[in-house]
């Protein structure tokens, strides 16, 4: 189609495997220039790069002719590889496994509620919270709400 124009923003965090603070802040720069040089590569435009020793945040403006899928697996599979092969940290690296995480809610959600994980991941980080508060659910019998 003519004079067709596509502006995609990707707003991305990628979690050291465990949130532990694995990447030493001195090694920042170098990570940086190669996730950001690893994206033009792919024909993508990194607008920002950014994070912490336990997460990085990055901004992307996606080319729609890559799926996302593919953009987020390839850096995060080849920026895994650099840092162990630069021995960036001590140990094996990995990013979380946010994919699967969300790709098995169904059967995760099947052995914990919603509402039990996300009570624990309050008390976890040590979030004050009200249950009063929490959450309201339709009780699927009765169709009546029930406070949580």
């Amino acid at each position: 189609m003519a004079n067709t124009y596509t502006q995609l923003f990707i707003h991305t965090v990628f979690v050291v495997k465990g949130r532990e603070s694995l990447i030493p802040k001195e090694h920042f720069d170098q990570l940086f220039r190669f996730i950001s040089g690893l994206i033009t590569k792919m024909e993508h435009k990194l607008f920002i790069i950014n994070g912490m020793p336990e997460y990085f945040y990055l901004l992307i403006g996606l080319n729609p002719n890559q799926s996302l899928s593919t953009l987020i697996k390839e850096v995060k599979r080849c920026s895994s590889i650099y840092i162990n092969e630069k021995k960036i940290v001590r140990a094996k690296f990995e990013w979380d496994k946010v994919y699967k995480y969300i790709a098995n809610q169904e059967n995760h959600h099947s052995k914990k509620s919603f509402k039990n994980e996300y009570i624990e991941l309050l008390e976890k980080f040590n979030i004050e919270y009200n249950p009063k508060y929490i959450f309201e659910e339709i009780n699927g019998d009765s169709n009546q709400k029930e406070t949580m």
